[in-house]
């Protein structure tokens, strides 16, 4: 009698001899189906809020500007004039009050507008300051989007 001979068995992987393993037309097309509604879904939630959008910038970039003039007023005892205004945060100010300790590289590398595309307005009353957009509407009061974004209302 012939010894027996033992069978060699690879072990099942779940994958049909011949089989490629892939996606199928019909797989991807299902997913890029899922993608564009969810992701026209997520268009339509932030474009439906854009004022509620710019609204928040405003409010981040007075923090920003407040927080860059309070290094300013560590570095030179106040903060600049209303004249010499936010540009200071920039360039060097002239005129009164001197700016002895100032950064040579300033505190911001450009001035912000804000999101409606004005400047911001700064005024330094008897060295407490204000910062302030005028909303969507660029004039003074306002409601809504349209309203007045200050820094001491935040």
């Amino acid at each position: 009698m012939a010894p027996r001979q033992r069978e060699r068995r690879i072990p099942h992987q779940g994958i049909h001899p011949g089989h490629q393993g892939g996606f199928t037309l019909i797989e991807i097309l299902v997913v890029i189906v899922i993608l564009s509604i969810l992701g026209g879904l997520a268009a339509q939630t932030l474009l439906s809020r854009p004022d509620a959008a710019r609204v928040q910038a405003a409010q981040t970039d007075l923090r920003t500007l407040s927080a860059a003039l309070d290094v300013y007023r560590l570095d030179n005892f106040r903060y600049p004039s209303s004249d010499q205004g936010l540009n200071a945060l920039v360039e060097r100010p002239n005129g009164s009050p001197e700016a002895k300790n100032w950064n040579p590289g300033g505190y911001l590398k450009k001035l912000p507008d804000d999101p409606w595309g004005s400047p911001y307005l700064y005024e330094n009353i008897d060295g407490r300051i204000e910062l302030s957009s005028l909303g969507s509407d660029g004039v003074e009061g306002g409601e809504g989007n349209a309203a007045d974004i200050r820094l001491s209302e935040l």
